[in-house]
């Protein structure tokens, strides 16, 4: 028996060495950014796509927003598609200022589809803009988001995701430990994969993508995850996924844990999908380029499967503690010294980071739940990879409409100083 258990337990225990030094690397490459220069001399057009779903409350205050921003009005145009709505969407959109798109299909459902639709009708236009932008409809924008992308495409980078912050951290326990968990994948993924050459991946909103990009290799993209899905059929192709630090939105943050449960199933689900389809992808390609950053792609689709391979050995971990069943090597691949380092900086880094952002000090209150927020992806995710062939569109209910005024432009928000 423990012969049988050892031929499963020791390649899972190296295979938890790879990630855990792989995330470590991350981590510490995220802690410190170098300095820049900037061009913000606006240069690119843009297409701002929102596709919005019954979000009559809170669509008015973003494109209210973006029309205020520090870019000539006459370099962006901003599309609302007003996607299978049964409320005043269209109207309210309109109303402040959006170039609005009706759309009626009951049988392509989805962020997906409505962009991709969008994307064709610009296409067709008279018009050519050198990007598109894609917001959420309960976003918003700080005033110099376009400006700091209109600097990473006079840069040559085609594909840019925007630091993801949150409107309201301070809202519930759920609000601002998801905030948290933003806040860190932020710097300690995105942030440090861009610093030392990796490419990271888009993140739903305050996306930035060259029209030359989808002319040339299409949309299509339809899963319940279209933005990784889009990342990793870019990477196929050796594009890399940049990051803009200082292009900040603010997302609103569900407030209950189930909405928060529901709304983190469905990236579960698509995020399975993903791995599935581009994992022999990736892999193949990247052997046969010898292109490590197209193999380092498949970190970032096969989270949701070492998350679940993880919690499987956390469960034999602890019977072994008291019956041993398997040969643990983990202390022999690594020293104990090494692996308190990277305990002392799992703990470290993340505080690190909320001090830098100058979070509000409620949010240091959810810190010590964040924890408990960690263990409930365990069941979303199990429950993930079993409907991970599912692709119904689950929609996130929004209650109320927040102006930029009311959120504190600060990193939580504060623009980093940069040579310009």
């Amino acid at each position: 028996m423990d012969y049988l258990l050892d031929l499963l337990l020791i390649p899972m225990q190296v295979i938890i060495v790879i990630y855990t030094i792989y995330y470590f690397i991350l981590a510490v490459a995220g802690m410190w950014r170098s300095r820049v220069h900037k061009n913000y001399i606006p240069k690119n057009s843009f297409a701002i796509v929102i596709c919005a779903h019954n979000e009559e409350l809170v669509v008015g205050e973003l494109v209210k927003n973006l029309k205020d921003l520090d870019y000539p009005n006459e370099l962006y145009d901003i599309f609302v598609v007003a996607d299978n709505c049964t409320d005043n969407t269209a109207a309210v959109a309109e109303a402040a200022g959006a170039n609005v798109h009706v759309r009626f299909n009951k049988e392509e459902v989805g962020k997906g589809y409505a962009m991709g639709w969008m994307f064709n009708r610009i296409e067709q236009m008279d018009r050519n803009y050198d990007a598109y932008l894609v917001f959420d409809a309960d976003n918003l924008v700080h005033p110099q988001f376009m400006l700091e992308m209109n600097d990473h495409l006079e840069k040559g980078e085609v594909v840019i995701q925007g630091y993801l912050n949150s409107k309201n951290p301070t809202d519930s326990w759920v609000a601002g430990t998801f905030s948290i968990a933003f806040w860190m994948v932020n710097h300690m993924w995105h942030l440090a994969k861009y610093r030392i050459g990796l490419s990271t991946a888009l993140g739903g909103t305050g996306m930035c993508i060259r029209t030359d990009i989808i002319k040339t290799y299409g949309w299509s993209c339809t899963s319940l995850t279209e933005d990784l899905e889009f990342s990793m059929k870019l990477l196929t192709h050796g594009i890399r996924t940049c990051w803009a630090h200082d292009a900040i939105v603010y997302d609103e943050k569900v407030t209950t844990l189930m909405a928060s449960c529901k709304q983190r199933l469905r990236w579960a689900q698509g995020q399975f999908d993903c791995a599935g389809r581009y994992i022999p992808k990736l892999f193949a390609i990247g052997i046969k380029e010898g292109n490590l950053m197209i193999l380092d792609g498949i970190f970032q689709v096969t989270q949701p499967y070492f998350l679940l391979l993880t919690t499987i050995y956390l469960v034999f971990s602890y019977i072994n503690a008291f019956i041993p069943i398997y040969t643990n090597i983990l202390y022999q691949i690594l020293p104990m010294s090494v692996w308190t380092v990277i305990g002392v900086g799992q703990y470290l880094f993340p505080l690190i980071v909320l001090l830098k952002i100058k979070v509000p000090p409620k949010v240091w209150f959810y810190y010590f739940l964040y924890p408990l927020f960690v263990y409930t992806w365990v069941p979303v995710n199990v429950l993930g990879f079993f409907r991970r062939h599912n692709k119904v569109w689950s929609h996130t209910q929004h209650t109320r409409a927040v102006g930029l005024n009311d959120v504190k432009l600060t990193r939580m928000g504060n623009m980093n100083k940069s040579k310009k």
